[in-house]
């Protein structure tokens, strides 16, 4: 037997750490986040738990303080769009950028001037004035960016979706639109309650899988015993084509809305009204700005705009609230929102969409049944982070990642590849991970709803569930 002597095995421990640590490290990614509001705290948050290098540029120092002493970030005072505040930041050694401020010119100058600085940065930039949208996607070399994102948009779009499928409390999109994660509210006379997941399918007559259940506002990933309460939160996966079918077979009735109120005139709104009306979805706008409702009546000509306050009762019921079929609530209030959305649910109105900025009180908003919440900074924030990730390590890498139940969960889409393990294998004998659900396969165009006899082949997209704080990077992170 060869003796070696202690210091030997010490290098050893220390050259294996360093290694660890290196490729560890390798998963990191070296940020710059212009903007330290609603979105840029957000992100902080975000990709601060996720381990990444992250730096804050903002002209208030009392705001940076308040950032730091939270999360272990580094911070800069200044203008984000001068070349001094963006060497302190440290710009030529950063892989992203991403811009955040108010102003959407500033934003844009940013990122003009990181990227001239570090011509390798990957730069975002939030842009919400529609004036932007048409030159900016055309001239977005010149403005050197990679991506755009316009919270206020995005929410509209959100917001559109969940009107066609007015059962519905939420739509996160899969496999290019041809596989879906929607929730759903098991109601008092639902047909779903006090029943076991292994009978679901003899009552929904479709394919579909339950792949996460929010109860009293925690979330778990069932098995078929699991046992449907009243007030579960549901999230279903299901090919895109038997949406219908399912909320017909639960009998939940839906019929495409006809006419739709808008509380609330803001950019949201325009976008939204927009979309609507080019459906020929009959549209009211209710707007307390005299002037903002001028300068909507001028860009939207098919859309009749009300002058007034959202939360007069006797308004809203002069304007029919009874009988339209949807009530968006998108005013800069919260307060205001979650008062007409309840005024609309004691209405009857079928379906109430409501709109929050912070998404912290989740658990208040599910307590007094809004409806559907859609936070536009949230939209955002996941929007982003969607795009780090892709950076972490492009092969293998997710190509979506939706947060679901409150933040609680993640949804990611992979693909199969020369890399990914146990090709082939019928799922029932793989070892994942605690709190991991394979919830759906896709195999060229067909939606695979999987059992313990599936198995994933070289190619096919996996959409897989995780619970808690575990963020798979690769599709072999999720396996024993």
């Amino acid at each position: 037997m060869v003796y070696f002597p202690l210091a030997f095995w010490i290098s050893i421990d220390i050259i294996e750490i360093a290694l660890l640590f290196r490729k560890v490290r390798e998963f990191f990614v070296k940020i710059i986040i212009a903007g330290d509001g609603k979105v840029g705290l957000s992100l902080t948050q975000k990709l601060a738990e996720e381990g990444h290098d992250l730096t804050l540029i903002d002209s208030n120092q009392h705001v940076l303080d308040s950032t730091v002493e939270r999360y272990d970030v580094m911070a800069v005072q200044g203008n984000c769009a001068a070349m001094r505040v963006l060497e302190k930041a440290e710009v030529e050694s950063a892989e992203i950028l991403v811009a955040a401020t108010s102003a959407d010119e500033v934003n844009l100058l940013c990122c003009m001037t990181a990227h001239a600085m570090n011509p390798k940065l990957h730069t975002i930039a939030r842009i919400r004035n529609p004036e932007y949208a048409a030159q900016i996607f055309s001239m977005r070399e010149l403005y050197a960016l990679s991506l755009i994102v316009n919270p206020e948009n995005q929410a509209a779009r959100e917001i559109n979706r969940l009107i066609k499928y007015p059962g519905f409390l939420q739509r996160d999109v899969f496999a290019r639109s041809r596989a879906e994660i929607v929730e759903l509210r098991v109601e008092e006379d639902s047909r779903l309650k006090d029943v076991p997941l292994y009978k679901l399918d003899s009552i929904v007559n479709c394919k579909v899988l339950v792949c996460a259940v929010s109860r009293e506002g925690v979330t778990s990933i069932p098995n078929g015993d699991f046992i449907i309460k009243e007030g579960d939160r549901l999230f279903v996966t299901a090919p895109s084509e038997a949406l219908t079918v399912l909320l017909k077979n639960l009998g939940i009735i839906t019929k495409k809305a006809k006419r739709v109120m808008i509380c609330g005139g803001g950019r949201i709104c325009y976008y939204l009204a927009d979309d609507l009306a080019k459906q020929g979805i009959n549209v009211q706008i209710i707007e307390s700005d005299r002037k903002r409702c001028e300068e909507l009546a001028q860009q939207l000509p098919k859309v009749s705009v009300i002058n007034g306050d959202a939360s007069n009762q006797y308004l809203l019921e002069s304007e029919g609230v009874n009988d339209c079929d949807a009530l968006v609530t998108v005013t800069g209030m919260d307060e205001m929102n979650l008062i007409v959305s309840l005024f609309a649910k004691k209405c009857g109105v079928g379906q109430v969409i409501t709109k929050v900025s912070r998404s912290d009180s989740n658990s208040i908003y599910e307590s007094l049944e809004l409806g559907s919440i859609i936070c536009p900074k949230d939209l955002c924030c996941n929007t982003i982070v969607r795009y780090v990730r892709s950076m972490q390590n492009t092969t293998g890498a997710a190509l979506t990642v939706h947060s679901i139940a409150d933040g609680q969960a993640e949804a990611l889409e992979f693909v199969v590849d020369a890399k990914t393990d146990h090709v082939a294998e019928p799922l029932r004998a793989i070892r994942l991970k605690k709190n991991v659900l394979i919830a759906c396969i896709t195999r060229r165009a067909k939606i695979i709803i999987p059992d313990g006899d599936t198995k994933y082949l070289r190619g096919d997209a996996v959409i897989v569930v995780v619970k808690g704080g575990m963020r798979p990077l690769q599709l072999n992170d999720i396996f024993e």
